[in-house]
């Protein structure tokens, strides 16, 4: 892994950060990547003590964060606040910012601007964004403007009612023809990798075959140069319905509930706190204490 003395231009990585370039490298030698969601400061930080190459702060957050029923309702102001805590945290994963609902589809000029938020006050090393077609002008211009970009293919969460709901994509010959079209004008527009969500996996197959960047995917097969899963499904803290390819690793909610109604019972039975979890002072210091207060106690009776 080459290491950078400083962090000269947006979207350069930080020192000791894997940088972009290396991905396409990892590819060609077929080391997996690895991606996680996060959406805070212990999420990041988590994330690279793991050795997690990428983290992503996914507007999945809307959902796992922010009790939406959708990725949709996430906002610029609310993902500029789970970015900046994520890098605050992740000191050696890179962090990808997931472009919210709203924040590119309008213009070019929009997805510049919006995307340079991510970079200069949240301090993002990339961007991702869902979609091709259209969505292909503002890959590059965001690229043009100093700033790396993931697509999104297959199932694209913020456009899933035109896709007739959260159904894998790309199933047909016709449908998985246009998802490979899509991913080599993602490619040419510049992005450095693409994630493949809910794909077949031999189209994902092929899909990672004809690029050159890297594939990363999600419910997409073992074929793809990468893998990322949402971080409150990996570990057991979503309570919505889980999607077929998610693999808990974890139970952390149960455990969570748990040690909550355990606090809940000490205190109700006045278990906690305890002796060893408050603070003394020394007798002298309280009995002075004790006095000036029943002294003023005294003056305010008088008062009365």
């Amino acid at each position: 892994m080459s290491i950078r003395p400083q962090k000269p231009a947006p979207g350069t990585p930080a020192p000791g950060k894997l940088p972009l370039t290396e991905l396409a490298e990892l590819k060609a030698r077929r080391q997996p990547i690895v991606m996680v969601t996060a959406y805070d400061a212990p999420g990041g930080r988590l994330a690279h003590e793991a050795g997690v190459d990428l983290v992503l702060v996914g507007d999945s957050a809307a959902m796992t964060v922010l009790g939406h029923d959708s990725t949709v309702p996430a906002t610029m102001e609310e993902m500029l606040v789970l970015t900046r805590a994520v890098t605050r945290g992740a000191s050696r994963s890179l962090v990808i910012a997931d472009m919210p609902f709203g924040s590119f589809q309008v213009s070019d000029e929009d997805a510049v601007r919006n995307a340079i938020r991510f970079v200069k006050e949240a301090g993002a090393d990339a961007v991702k964004l869902e979609g091709a077609g259209v969505m292909l002008s503002r890959v590059r211009a965001i690229v043009a403007a100093g700033i790396p970009v993931m697509g999104h293919i297959g199932l694209t969460p913020q456009s899933a009612t035109m896709l007739g709901g959260f159904k894998a994509q790309g199933r047909t010959a016709e449908q998985a023809a246009a998802l490979l079209q899509d991913a080599r004008a993602l490619e040419a527009a510049g992005c450095f990798s693409l994630v493949l969500e809910a794909v077949p996996a031999p189209v994902a197959a092929r899909v990672t075959r004809e690029l050159a960047v890297p594939t990363i995917g999600i419910g997409a097969g073992a074929a793809c140069d990468g893998q990322v899963l949402v971080w409150h499904d990996l570990l057991g803290l979503y309570d919505g319905r889980t999607a077929r390819f998610v693999k808990r690793y974890a139970d952390v909610g149960a455990t969570i509930r748990t040690a909550l109604a355990q606090y809940a019972a000490d205190v109700r039975e006045h278990r906690f706190p305890e002796e060893q979890h408050t603070y003394a002072m020394p007798a002298e210091e309280l009995a002075l204490f004790e006095a000036a207060a029943s002294e003023h106690r005294e003056h305010a009776h008088d008062r009365s």
